[in-house]
């Protein structure tokens, strides 16, 4: 099967960890919007109004299921593609912490837009960084402090033991997200996260990826996604 995936063409943003499972999947894909007419066409399907539309991107056409949400995406994928657990209870647990993965997405975009979308980044910059600042105290050693410990607690290379899922894949976007946005908080801060930072290059060296990221496929990081660098965000660290 070639899948459709439906993200906006000029940003990793959430459609990046739908992505990264096909790559390593080494599944067939196109990645719509980014070719002739694909904006359009991704609009149409929103709009159409009947049948079961997605309320917004990234959603995934497969055959003629079309799944929205991008943890209901990579449950979808995961099962076809061996990278979630076949057993039930194991397949659940990995998208729990999937889910988990999602509001620490939310939380990353709202250190630059905590006042709401509608708002240039300019326009709240003083309330961006004192919600950066607390985003660097309390929240990622919760979230990342978190997956370390499952990570050391499984004993394995990946979250569930010695085998790669799709949270693994969207851990290493995490971490490449945060490298990215905040250079010197994450420089300072990775020493109380070895386990994870191991796996990230794992992932990083995994044959699929490896080629993925070298290629044109992977949209460079900017200010235009979920991840955006501003210096004056990352101008102070604690060690």
């Amino acid at each position: 099967m070639r899948y459709q995936l439906y993200y906006w063409p000029d940003i990793q943003g959430r459609g990046e960890y739908v992505r990264l499972a096909l790559e390593d999947a080494g599944a067939d894909y196109d990645d719509v919007a980014r070719g002739a007419g694909g904006t359009s066409a991704m609009m149409a399907m929103m709009e159409a109004g009947k049948g079961t539309p997605p309320f917004a991107p990234p959603f995934l056409k497969a055959g003629k299921l079309v799944i929205g949400q991008t943890a209901n995406i990579l449950f979808f994928l995961g099962a076809r593609h061996g990278l979630a657990p076949k057993a039930e209870a194991a397949r659940l647990w990995v998208h729990q912490m999937q889910l988990t993965i999602a509001d620490l997405v939310l939380e990353v975009h709202d250190t630059h837009h905590p006042l709401g979308l509608t708002l240039y980044y300019e326009d709240q910059k003083a309330p961006a960084k004192k919600r950066t600042a607390e985003f660097w105290k309390e929240r990622v050693p919760k979230y990342l402090g978190y997956f370390e410990e499952i990570v050391a607690a499984n004993g394995g290379a990946y979250v569930t033991g010695r085998r790669l899922t799709y949270v693994d894949l969207s851990l290493f976007q995490i971490v490449e997200g945060l490298r990215y946005a905040f250079p010197k908080h994450m420089q300072a801060f990775e020493e109380n996260v070895p386990r994870l930072i191991e796996l990230r290059n794992r992932v990083a060296e995994r044959p699929n990826i490896k080629t993925y990221l070298a290629s044109e496929r992977r949209i460079p990081f900017n200010e235009q996604g979920i991840f955006r660098r501003y210096k004056e965000l990352d101008a102070s660290h604690q060690s």
